[in-house]
């Protein structure tokens, strides 16, 4: 009879706590979500086009825009930064971090109190008079119980907390996709300033090299008595000064590669890829832009992180609202308990009931928390709309440079071709005694200005080109959850906490 009357309280109970999720309303306050639209993207047009085009860019050319450059040691590299590089890896664990909140966020709508508590009691005595003095008796006592408590989420408070966590975990991952965009476009724009750098070095050592030849022939000829001093201090004073510029550029090259180091997560001056690399620049084929598609400009990784954020904060509009109405909670308990004596039955017992609270006299707190969690909104709004059109900028701004350094470097190509010549033409005019030394250092400083120049413009160009694949939001790829994280960083997380494989898990699609 006892277990009988024990299996069906337990019963009882169970069914009591199996019921409650049936209580649940579906009520959801606070606004759900929509995308804002923008709605002059899709009428936007860049004044450039028919000059600069990505008529047949497809997405995935756009994901490895770099490969175009046909350059070997530029894939090397972005494919060893990707690997390597800390700030990549900060937004990844950004992703693990946000995808654990999530965990948080989704126990909620589970029981949030659990408890189980018990005790068991050992009474000794002892008589100290009588026949049976020093007689030790003793008897036990024992109870366990669990205690379940669950707020209902009559108003959608945990839901909407889920949705936000939700929305926050996608947000971290184009976060992580935008951080693959600005690394890939860092390291090519970084390796090709130190090519550009490294040939106006040998540009400076070659303009050198042909002043001091000029140095040697007037002091030839002041020594022999054809010219005067003032010809040799004047090639003097040029080598020199050009020499002069040679140490600033090593100087900035050192930092470019430092600059470099960093991006590849090594130790500076660790650059076995570009010892021995020939300093020369790619000769890039023309870039158009006949069309830029809207799609292309509004799936940007940094647009859509500013989407999933208005996500985020519209869903903590309900979480506030939702603590202006009352609490309403189910209690309910399961307890055993008996004695050695005998005397008592084991005894089975368990409790359910309802509860509410409402926080009636909060003074304005709870309201004016709802009115800050809308502002908050509406700044999320803003700040995507911002975004949006920082982009539009951006390839605007991007085309525009492409197109007008491509036509500087054309102009730059021909004013060099014309140096060269003017140079030529005084040296062997001075040579042959028509002219003075002047019009040799007047040619001499224009090649070496047009030089530099040329070769300013052709890097600035090939970033110009960068810059414009970056403005499209190109260099990015989707991650798997294997690829995530590096293994050592996997092991040596998961030696200090159990992460049930959360570290390896597939990643949702941002799209």
């Amino acid at each position: 009879m006892r277990q009988t009357r024990r299996t069906r309280g337990l019963r009882y109970a169970l069914l009591s706590l199996l019921t409650l999720p049936l209580l649940q309303a579906c009520t959801n306050l606070g606004p759900d979500y929509q995308e804002p639209p923008v709605e002059w993207v899709a009428d936007w047009e860049t004044s450039l086009y028919g000059q600069v085009s990505a008529t047949d860019l497809e997405e995935e050319d756009l994901a490895f825009w770099w490969q175009a450059f046909e350059d070997p040691i530029l894939n090397t590299l972005i494919e060893s930064a990707r690997q390597e590089n800390q700030a990549l890896r900060i937004a990844a664990l950004n992703i693990v971090q946000s995808r654990a909140i999530l965990g948080i966020a989704t126990g909620t709508q589970y029981p949030q109190l659990q408890r189980a508590n018990g005790t068991w009691t050992r009474v000794d005595s002892w008589p100290t008079e009588g026949e049976n003095d020093w007689d030790r008796s003793g008897f036990n006592t024992y109870n366990l119980g669990f205690d379940i408590g669950w707020e209902l989420d009559f108003w959608g408070r945990y839901r909407r907390s889920i949705e936000s966590a939700d929305a926050t975990f996608f947000a971290s991952i184009t976060n992580q996709q935008d951080a693959q965009v600005l690394l890939t476009a860092q390291v090519a724009e970084t390796y090709y300033t130190w090519r550009t750098l490294a040939l106006q070095i040998e540009i400076a050592k070659e303009n050198a090299a042909l002043q001091e030849r000029s140095l040697e022939i007037t002091t030839t000829l002041y020594d022999s008595g054809q010219n005067s001093e003032l010809d040799v201090q004047q090639a003097r004073t040029q080598y020199l000064g050009t020499l002069s510029t040679i140490p600033s550029l090593e100087i900035s090259l050192r930092q470019v590669e430092n600059a470099l180091s960093v991006l590849l997560g090594r130790q500076p001056g660790d650059l076995p890829e570009l010892a021995g690399l020939t300093p020369a620049l790619p000769t890039l084929d023309p870039v158009l832009i006949d069309d830029i598609p809207a799609r292309l400009l509004m799936r940007r990784p940094d647009i859509r992180t500013a989407a999933w954020q208005i996500a985020a904060q519209s869903a903590q509009i309900g979480v506030a609202e939702a603590d202006l109405y009352p609490s309403i909670s189910l209690f309910g308990t399961i307890g055993w308990s008996g004695d050695s004596f005998g005397n008592t039955n084991d005894a089975l017992s368990t409790g359910v009931g309802p509860g509410f609270t409402w926080n009636l006299f909060n003074y304005g707190r709870l309201e004016n928390n709802v009115r800050v969690q809308d502002a908050l909104l509406e700044q999320a709004i803003e700040g995507y709309e911002l975004t949006v059109l920082q982009a539009a900028r951006e390839i605007d701004d991007a085309a525009i440079s492409v197109v007008k350094t491509r036509e500087q470097q054309d102009i730059l190509e021909e004013s060099l071709a014309s140096a060269r010549r003017a140079l030529d033409i005084s040296t062997r005019r001075y040579r042959e005694g028509y002219s003075d030394f002047q019009r040799v250092l007047d040619a001499q400083r224009a090649l070496a200005a047009s030089s530099n120049n040329f070769v300013a413009i052709q890097g600035a160009h090939i970033n110009s080109v960068v810059g414009f694949y970056k403005a499209l939001g190109g260099g990015w790829q989707t991650v798997s959850g294997e690829d995530l994280l590096p293994v050592e960083t996997r092991e040596r997380m998961e030696e200090r906490s159990d992460w049930d494989g959360l570290l390896q898990a597939p990643l949702p699609l941002t799209e």
